[in-house]
């Protein structure tokens, strides 16, 4: 089978390869895409040679030259290069190689090889097939191990057996949920097993390439196939244990709970028809990891998770440190989500207020419409009545919020009375008053009780220090104009 890729940049690695009179193949995930029809701007070349001697050469003739990134440790190279549709493409070249390891260690001994011994080292048959580049035989398919036939029956099979395969690289067992997951492709039975037995030498990979990994599976179309294959094989008891103890439900005196961890794949696969964010898929995975340890059985109310927003949202940071995640403004947001997703909830079951809304607005600030998204995907019932009853208050609350953000400007605003502002009028420094004060004012206001202005919160603010005892010194609400 002859393969056509249209791509200046395969003609550019053959020349060269002629040139230099070595054998060059694309591999891998650019060979497997071309043939499921998916987009890839990721090549890897292989060549039975030196792979930095032909990323040099290559570079040389392109237009306009390309810079080389080269990595001797590992004998690799790659640059950049973008074709006159303006669409980069990352270029990485190797030299053919065989790969052995030790019991003790993940890092292979390697030795230059064919381009066989090469196609039996990677994971799975789809990833195991080359295109030959060059004017001989060009365009020529290579698959030794059946990767079009795995293709045609979505199986996701190692070309060698599969307890090497895991255990050579332990994170291929993450690719293999992974890819199951985005292309919707089955383990093969023997590789599942394999998976199975050898699940805890994962312990052995870095959490950045694990967590690489997750992100992947929470972009697919549908997570949950990749999450529920980690739990199946034991590998989210030993990444993800928070998500592993959802699981389950529990009888007392007739009364059981939703099994959460069900509950929790429903709602990152409905958070996933509607938006593609990744920090809010992260989101709708831990919204509930609260609720093992806030379970309680009421002889009177049944089952109670009270406080579980609160706990799970505490136990994010630990969560995003452990798995290398960044600490910055992404964990903010999902410890904001796992700590709100239950306030519109609260709204839907209630009469919606405008005094409810604004503190909704206020605490929710930029996120609102991703909380909102968040909670309507976390309306998983069966009962469809109840699910209609919900999403139709859910829209009331999506209505009264643009509505107030429209009129009051409540979303991330800031009380017009500060606390410099208290220690001036009151000539006090820091102090516990201050912050009961500027309370007061930022309740009034989200309770409509008082206008978002500085004349009025102003008089308030006089009210109040004087009410808890505090001496007023200066009156001008414009001191800072005055100063």
């Amino acid at each position: 089978m002859d393969v056509d890729l249209k791509h200046p940049i395969y003609n550019l690695v053959g020349q060269a390869a002629d040139r230099t009179g070595v054998e060059a193949y694309a591999v891998g995930g650019v060979v497997r895409d071309y043939f499921l029809q998916r987009p890839c701007t990721d090549i890897d070349i292989v060549c039975v040679g030196s792979g930095i001697d032909l990323a040099t050469e290559v570079a040389q003739h392109c237009t306009p030259p390309v810079h080389v990134q080269v990595y001797k440790n590992f004998g690799t190279a790659s640059f950049v290069y973008v074709d006159e549709q303006h669409t980069h493409w990352q270029v990485e070249f190797v030299g053919a190689r065989r790969e052995s390891y030790r019991k003790d260690s993940r890092k292979p001994i390697v030795e230059n090889g064919s381009l066989a011994d090469d196609l039996t080292r990677r994971d799975f048959t789809i990833n195991a097939m080359a295109v030959r580049l060059g004017s001989e035989n060009h365009g020529q398919l290579v698959d030794p191990f059946g990767g079009i036939k795995d293709l045609d029956n979505g199986l996701l099979r190692t070309p060698v057996d599969p307890l090497i395969t895991f255990s050579d690289d332990p994170l291929r067992m993450m690719r293999a949920v992974r890819f199951a997951a985005q292309l919707g492709f089955h383990i093969a039975p023997n590789a599942y097993n394999a998976i199975c037995q050898h699940a805890e030498r994962l312990r052995i990979v870095s959490h950045e390439r694990i967590t690489t990994e997750i992100n992947k599976i929470l972009l697919s179309p549908k997570p949950s196939i990749g999450l529920q294959l980690m739990e199946d094989t034991g590998l989210m008891q030993l990444i993800l244990p928070e998500i592993s103890q959802l699981k389950g439900t529990e009888t007392v005196e007739g009364h059981s709970h939703k099994d959460n961890f069900v509950h929790t794949m429903e709602v990152v696969d409905n958070v996933a028809r509607h938006s593609d964010d990744l920090w809010l898929r992260w989101a709708a995975l831990l919204h509930d990891i609260g609720k093992p340890a806030t379970k309680r059985f009421d002889k009177r109310l049944g089952w109670t998770f009270h406080g579980h927003e609160a706990k799970g949202a505490h136990m994010v940071p630990a969560l995003f440190k452990r798995l290398r995640l960044p600490l910055d403004t992404k964990l903010k947001y999902v410890e904001k989500l796992v700590m709100l997703h239950l306030r519109p909830i609260i709204l839907a079951e209630d009469i919606v207020t405008d005094s409810a809304v604004r503190r909704l607005l206020f605490d929710a600030g930029d996120d609102i419409d991703d909380l909102m998204t968040l909670c309507e995907a976390d309306i998983t019932s069966k009962n469809s009545a109840k699910v209609r009853r919900y999403l139709r208050n859910f829209e009331l609350v999506r209505q009264k919020l643009v509505e107030l953000e429209e009129r009051d400007r409540i979303r991330n605003f800031q009380p017009p009375i500060n606390g410099e502002d208290i220690m001036h009028a009151f000539n006090i420094g820091p102090c516990q008053e201050i912050g009961v004060i500027k309370d007061a004012i930022k309740d009034a206001i989200l309770d409509g009780q008082a206008p978002n202005s500085r004349p009025e919160c102003w008089v308030m603010m006089v009210e109040l220090g004087r009410n808890i005892g505090l001496t007023l010194h200066d009156d001008n609400p414009n001191w800072r104009q005055s100063v």
